[in-house]
């Protein structure tokens, strides 16, 4: 008998969450009887993982995001599983775009994924019908988004073709974004040090579209200094054509503005290139037992790596207005994801038609994740997206310049 500690169980303020984690380990335990699983809340804290990890309080299985892993493996913080996946249930059939995320730079793995989100556009179809657009084939590239833009705000009574944050580190975040998919980067790495790249030709496009859409087409609406409540707003209230946002914005636009799930549509990432996705997923103790490894890995695979269960999963939710269906958490390949699909097809209550694009095509990005200090950087590209949005004769050339040498401060702090 081996007992492992494991954190991400959700707290007493998401009862129907906590429910169904309860219930899990119950059904892992049966299933597994020489595994006990003892939960707990939380999440992964920089500012006490380090202290817990050398007082010894760190769960045998604890939780990361994305832009975790690769500080914790550099510092031997993270145990190395590369051995205890090799028999491991549809380990091969895990995107490596998401196992890239966990590889050090020894190519050994050091944990595995448990949940994803990457940016698309969302977009308003009955905006597009009325505009003449075809909703089944949302814009593929910026130029289409610029022209699906001008036909929307051609519309009038306060119709806006496309809208984009720029505070509160959103700005930043979707700037990031915006360079991925011209197939550009925000940092890069080179000799063991990180130092900024966007101040580049992916950088330079990224902002003259924007700036074109603002200035030349007045497609972006006059009011600017949004944040993500502010464009759901503006969606939910039927006058915005498209903005930039990953699936999970349509049940809040549908929830909290009273819409309907059919009149929204996802199209992946334009141009092709790449997307900013990310998302979270476990990390194993250094200092566990290798039993405790490899129980902690048959609980990660059962819990959240198991195609076996999503009907089961999607038949439970199904009774509590949760939305099935969604294009979400889109973590396995080949017959593990078709076994998903089939699921998610049988108990689907929104229409999975409308988010055809996005899969179809974000199977063909390149996934890419935040860069390190993310926030930090973040805050810098906040200024950048602000100036283009609010100053018509911004220098794009200068702005990318000063940022990039801010930028750069923060990154040499990087470890």
């Amino acid at each position: 008998m081996v007992t492992i500690t494991v954190n991400g169980m959700p707290p007493k303020t998401q009862p129907v969450d906590r429910k169904y984690f309860e219930e899990d380990v119950r059904a892992f335990e049966k299933e597994h009887p020489k595994i006990r699983i003892d939960a707990r809340e939380g999440q992964m804290d920089p500012k006490t993982f380090s202290a817990k990890l050398a007082g010894g309080q760190l769960e045998d299985v604890f939780y990361v995001y994305f832009t975790d892993p690769a500080g914790l493996i550099q510092r031997r913080q993270g145990a190395d599983i590369t051995a205890y996946v090799k028999d491991m249930p549809y380990y091969d059939q895990i995107k490596t775009d998401y196992l890239k995320v966990f590889t050090g730079p020894d190519d050994k793995l050091y944990g595995l994924p448990n949940g994803q989100y990457s940016l698309g556009l969302v977009y308003n179809r009955a905006l597009f019908a009325k505009a003449g657009l075809d909703p089944d084939r949302p814009p593929a590239t910026w130029e289409e988004v610029r022209a699906a833009a001008r036909k929307i705000t051609a519309l009038g009574d306060g119709a806006v073709g496309y809208a984009d944050y720029s505070k509160n580190n959103q700005g930043g975040w979707h700037f990031t974004a915006w360079v991925y998919s011209m197939g550009g980067d925000i940092a890069v790495e080179e000799q063991g040090r990180w130092k900024a790249a966007f101040d580049s030709d992916a950088g330079r496009r990224a902002l003259q579209a924007l700036h074109d859409m603002r200035w030349t087409d007045n497609t972006m609406g006059t009011r600017q200094l949004l944040q993500i409540e502010d464009v759901q707003k503006m969606m939910g209230a039927g006058k915005l054509g498209m903005y930039m946002a990953g699936p999970d914005n349509i049940p809040t636009i549908v929830k909290q503005f009273e819409r309907k799930y059919e009149d929204y549509g996802i199209a992946a990432m334009p141009n092709g290139n790449a997307t900013l996705g990310g998302g979270n997923g476990f990390m194993f103790n250094p200092k566990a037992s290798p039993e405790k490894i490899k129980a902690g890995i048959e609980w990660v695979q059962w819990k959240y790596l198991n195609p076996e269960r999503t009907e089961f999963e999607d038949k439970r939710a199904s009774g509590n207005d949760v939305p099935i269906g969604l294009p979400l958490d889109r973590l396995l390949t080949g017959a593990a994801a078709e076994r998903q699909d089939a699921a998610h097809r049988k108990y689907a209550n929104v229409p999975q038609d409308n988010y055809k694009p996005f899969v179809e095509g974000n199977a063909r990005l390149e996934q890419k994740v935040e860069p390190p200090n993310a926030q930090q950087v973040y805050t810098v590209l906040d200024g950048v997206m602000q100036a283009v949005l609010t100053k018509k004769d911004a220098d794009l050339d200068q702005l990318l310049a000063d940022a990039a040498e801010k930028v750069d401060g923060i990154l040499a702090t990087v470890k």
